[in-house]
């Protein structure tokens, strides 16, 4: 080819690329459901992924921590897997943290969940240290009264600073009632459809059975691909 022609070309083609744009990052796409849960991708994704997690829950911290990597750069990246956050709520410490997670709009999620996953093993270390009287107050009052509680035993306040949240919005969120309900109705959803343990998996809304870590789960996302 003429150095000529294939400069022209090249041209063309850059062109061309810069007409189409940047490709969609669909990590920064979050769909907020009803569940209430999160999508996080392309709503239309060939293979659709739910994650049933709890926050109390280590075996969800080591999933979410060896699999995020991945899961965003090689799948929901490209718009070919989305991945929805379903919570299945075990005890009041993973409601609260559940509660505050869903806190503010729905862009915040993500790493709301990430700070919070991220630093389980340092949080969840108060549980075996605290008192009775502490304990006591985790499960005893209104709802509001019982997240305040926890979210100061167990340093929440501090997180959620980290993510732009003032003591006043937190305390919003830890009273929203229709919140913890939806929370409550989630995770019995997630009983009727046999979510014994978490973290557990469906893939394009079947739920995997054996399926408990991201070296038994990725193959079967690239068998659907």
């Amino acid at each position: 080819m003429k150095p000529v022609l294939r400069s022209a070309l090249l041209v063309a083609a850059a062109a061309l690329t810069l007409a189409a744009g940047p490709a969609t990052n669909w990590n920064t796409t979050v769909t907020r459901t009803a569940a209430p849960s999160h999508v996080i991708g392309n709503p239309a994704a060939k293979v659709k992924l739910t994650k049933w997690i709890s926050y109390t829950c280590p075996a969800c911290a080591r999933f979410e921590l060896e699999s995020d990597a991945a899961l965003k750069l090689q799948y929901i990246r490209s718009g070919q897997v989305s991945a929805e956050v379903r919570h299945f709520v075990r005890d009041p410490i993973d409601l609260t943290v559940a509660m505050l997670t869903n806190c503010g709009p729905k862009e915040k999620f993500s790493l709301n969940h990430s700070a919070f996953i991220r630093s389980q093993s340092v949080w969840l270390a108060t549980a075996g240290r605290a008192t009775q009287a502490q304990q006591a107050r985790w499960t005893t009052g209104d709802l509001p009264s019982r997240g305040r509680a926890i979210a100061s035993d167990f340093r929440f306040y501090q997180i959620m600073a980290t993510r732009g949240y003032d003591r006043i919005a937190v305390d919003r969120c830890l009273a929203d009632v229709g919140l913890a309900k939806r929370l409550a109705d989630g995770t019995e959803a997630g009983n009727k459809l046999g979510i014994d343990h978490t973290p557990s998996f469906q893939l394009d809304g079947i739920l995997l059975a054996g399926t408990s870590g991201w070296s038994s789960l990725e193959p079967q996302i690239q068998a659907r691909m």
